[in-house]
């Protein structure tokens, strides 16, 4: 998420630098020129802001330049400051596709309002820009997607921790992409072409726990006369095992697997002699490991075992700039699985994306995506669920844009300030209304 960028034209360079600080505070990200010929140079069809320019200007006026900026493109958002005598220009201005025009002298409050509605249509022109390309761009299917730190540094944790076959401990919140990071790195690694075996320990059935993970020579008791049963620890073998929730197991069966990994070896029921296994051994869970041996819940070996190489995969909440992604790509998917056309993205599922914090994670942000997809009521339209009006969807937006420089600084509050662009007091007025703790960022993302 980034600060809305504005192009500021004005030839009064008083006017120009009082517009520029005022709007900064404001938590907007200005770029100012003296003049129209100058603040054209740079404009394509990609840029990510809006225009505010003055109509009477030397040379090229302000309506000449939305003529210009209208012919690179017709969606780029120009707001044009009028005197008394110019409104007829400007209203001639707006029947020709400006997007609005304010009288002079404007109030510091009226001008942002009209900047963050055009910051946001340009926003939303540019998603649903983006969202058609990606249609024709291929995504290798388990894909771990994201330009967060965090996201950055697990897609080179991967590749690192895939070559060396070190058996690891994935951890993060329920729907948060624990399975998407242990196939990834199965998928990454030398061992992609043998199998990966997910286990959910918290669906075993206890009766059947050694012929499920054990396997019997034929003729045991729950295997076959003629064939033995080979269990998930030898379909592991050379391949990944992948033990999702292991926080699930009971003591009993945690000493069971920590033999297995210690041993690198499986006794099958009735077997005369262990068979060896070469496993590459993932664990993934949702809660404190270490807590449940501290409470003696879960053996220490089996967990010190594990845990030398932990990957932690953040809720989506903590890395909010993730979320346009993921969802463009969901919500594709969606619409080439339910062979759907792809909708355009509306204010009202932008605004869900911008203010949820999305408790479920991926896993309910896919939801969304392919209600989406379906045409069914987004955030407001459902029985119940209250509607959202701007002014908490304007606070939504500011909180996850100062939660992310945050985030990226590490919790240091002048770096984020200075990120932000925002004076000492402007920045802790902001969080202390939104609720937001600095300290709480420290060491994270990183």
């Amino acid at each position: 998420m980034t600060l809305s960028l504005v192009r500021l034209v004005d030839d009064d360079t008083d006017l120009l630098q009082a517009q520029t600080q005022s709007l900064r505070i404001a938590g907007f990200q200005p770029e100012a020129f003296s003049s129209a010929a100058a603040a054209l140079r740079g404009i394509d069809a990609d840029y990510p802001g809006v225009i505010l320019s003055d109509v009477r200007m030397p040379g090229m006026d302000g309506f000449e330049l939305f003529r210009r900026i209208r012919a690179i493109d017709a969606e780029l958002p120009v707001i044009l400051l009028t005197g008394h005598g110019d409104v007829a220009m400007a209203v001639a201005a707006i029947r020709e596709g400006a997007w609005d025009f304010l009288t002079k002298p404007v109030g510091l409050d009226a001008l942002t309002a009209a900047l963050r509605r055009a910051a946001q249509a340009r926003a939303l022109v540019l998603e649903n820009r983006q969202l058609r390309a990606l249609r024709e761009v291929p995504v290798a299917a388990g894909q771990l997607l994201g330009s967060s730190a965090a996201m950055v540094h697990l897609r080179d944790t991967v590749a690192r921790l895939a070559g060396a076959g070190v058996d690891a401990l994935i951890t993060g919140p329920s729907g948060a992409g624990k399975t998407l990071l242990a196939r990834a790195i199965h998928r990454e690694g030398p061992r992609h072409a043998r199998a990966f075996v997910h286990v959910a320990c918290d669906a075993l059935d206890a009766a059947r726990f050694d012929l499920d993970f054990f396997g019997a020579e034929a003729g045991q008791p729950g295997a076959p006369r003629h064939t033995r049963l080979v269990g998930r620890l030898e379909k592991a073998h050379r391949g990944t095992l992948f033990l999702d929730r292991i926080d699930r197991l009971s003591p009993a069966q945690q000493a069971r697997i920590l033999h297995v990994i210690e041993a690198r070896e499986v006794w099958a029921a009735g077997a005369s002699a262990a068979r060896a296994v070469d496993l590459h051994v993932l664990a993934a869970t949702q809660v404190d490991l270490a807590a449940m041996v501290a409470r003696a819940e879960f053996l220490p070996d089996l967990y010190y075992r594990l845990s030398g190489v932990t990957l932690n995969v953040p809720a989506l909440r903590d890395r909010r700039g993730d979320i346009p992604i993921l969802f463009r790509r969901f919500l594709l998917a969606a619409c080439a699985r339910l062979n759907l056309p792809v909708p355009q993205i509306t204010p009202l599922s932008q605004a869900r994306l911008a203010t949820h914090d999305w408790p479920g994670n991926a896993r309910e942000l896919m939801q969304f995506a392919e209600s989406v997809a379906l045409g069914l009521p987004a955030l407001g339209e459902v029985a119940g669920e209250e509607v959202v009006g701007l002014a908490e969807m304007m606070a939504g937006y500011e909180a996850g844009v100062i939660r992310e420089a945050l985030l990226i600084s590490g919790g240091n509050v002048s770096r984020a300030m200075e990120r932000l662009r925002l004076p000492r007091k402007t920045f802790y007025d902001k969080v202390n209304r939104l609720g937001i703790r600095p300290e709480g960022f420290r060491n994270r993302g990183k």
